[in-house]
């Protein structure tokens, strides 16, 4: 059974925040299962987006594991806060989840394809 997105989102921010970081959530979504965007904040000033991965990229022996994809790579804040409102266009209950590090790896899975 995969994790609640609520449950998700807050367990990232308090690995983030043990390990002296910076995590905010700017968007909550739907609880249960809201599509969860998380965007990250370079120190040269750049950003990315990390977006949930598509079905595809998902591995049959765990299909219920959270797997990311970067939809942008250290881009323009505006680059980001764009792609951002037209998911949320799209479908109202995402999460948008904001953190600050250099090796998002490290709080997320992402996809191997």
């Amino acid at each position: 059974m995969r994790l609640k997105a609520g449950i998700f989102v807050s367990a990232i921010v308090r690995r983030v925040f043990a390990d002296g970081g910076m995590a905010a959530i700017e968007r909550r979504g739907a609880e249960e299962a809201g599509a969860i965007f998380v965007r990250i904040r370079h120190r040269d000033g750049s950003e990315s987006l990390a977006a949930p991965a598509p079905q595809t990229a998902f591995d049959s022996d765990h299909p219920d594991d959270r797997l990311f994809e970067f939809r942008k790579t250290r881009v323009p804040e505006t680059e980001v806060s764009e792609t951002i409102a037209r998911e949320y266009r799209y479908d109202p209950d995402i999460w948008v989840l904001e953190i600050e590090t250099d090796t998002p790896e490290t709080y997320l899975d992402f996809s191997q394809d």
